[in-house]
């Protein structure tokens, strides 16, 4: 049986990922200033950084899920290539109706579709795409498997550089409320089977680099690790180079940086840092 794998651009996966396991990556919508584009084509993620600040909460970007037809189109493509199924793997459903639209398109193909919650976002999500295709030789049940492993063994956190952002997106109000909706911190979030949770919050950038890296510390050896940032690269550099030093631990070779889609940033506000750890 020959396996077909679907995603979209909030899984952040490098373009060489993708091409090297002809993953189909549907691209999501970012409205900006009243116009609209789509994901990675009209507007870099550095330059949707650099405008954000200014911006004021009226004219805040927003974002929209892929029509069903964009669905439509790849899995059609994957089909039309000789595979006799398709997994789509899309991010929580708590947070998107992304993976509700791929099932409604999925309907059209008699049970050849299947689609995945991954609970997850950015390479939290892209590690399970990445995961599946690199079983899909081995069939549908060995890939769902490996997305299934991938998934409890995974480890997403951040820290946001303000309040502010989560406040606008009205997407996470529990993280809203436990830390008080105070913009002068930086909150700590993690996420969990689809659930934003608070896990803390700091009041300067040195304080919430030290608590990101001890997150990616104790939790045991790493199979694959991904840093994660909104337009803050040297933070990112940086939090590589003391994981390095102070890690006794096994460390992955094909470390990833991934500079967040600027369709999650919008939720997450510039100068982030995070990562998404998939433990051995």
């Amino acid at each position: 049986m020959k396996i077909g794998i679907v995603t979209d651009s909030t899984s952040d996966l490098p373009a060489h990922l993708i091409e090297e396991h002809n993953i189909q990556v549907v691209p999501t919508i970012l409205i900006l200033d009243g116009k609209e584009y789509t994901d990675g084509i009209g507007i870099s993620r550095e330059e949707f950084y650099n405008r954000l600040p200014s911006l004021h909460a009226s004219r805040a970007p927003t974002t929209a899920a892929p029509s069903i037809g964009d669905f439509t189109t790849p899995y059609e493509t994957l089909f039309s290539q000789g595979c006799d199924h398709i997994i789509s793997i899309h991010p929580a459903s708590q947070l998107t109706a992304i993976v509700n639209v791929a099932r409604q398109a999925a309907q059209e193909f008699q049970n050849k579709v299947t689609c995945v919650d991954s609970g997850s976002l950015s390479l939290g999500l892209g590690f399970q795409v990445l995961a599946a295709a690199e079983e899909a030789e081995a069939g549908l049940r060995s890939a769902l498997d490996a997305i299934e492993s991938t998934r409890k063994r995974l480890q997403v956190s951040a820290a946001l550089d303000t309040m502010e952002y989560l406040k606008r997106s009205g997407r996470v109000p529990g993280v809203v409320a436990t830390l008080g909706g105070l913009l002068s911190i930086k909150p700590m979030i993690e996420l969990v089977d689809g659930e934003v949770k608070a896990i803390g919050a700091v009041r300067t950038t040195s304080q919430a680099d030290e608590r990101i890296l001890k997150f990616l510390l104790e939790r045991g050896d790493l199979q694959r690790l991904a840093i994660l940032h909104t337009n803050a690269e040297p933070r990112a550099r940086n939090l590589l180079n003391e994981m390095m030093s102070r890690s006794r631990q096994s460390v992955p070779r094909d470390i990833l940086f991934v500079n967040v889609t600027a369709v999650i940033g919008t939720h997450l506000g510039p100068n982030g840092l995070g990562f998404a750890a998939i433990r051995k």
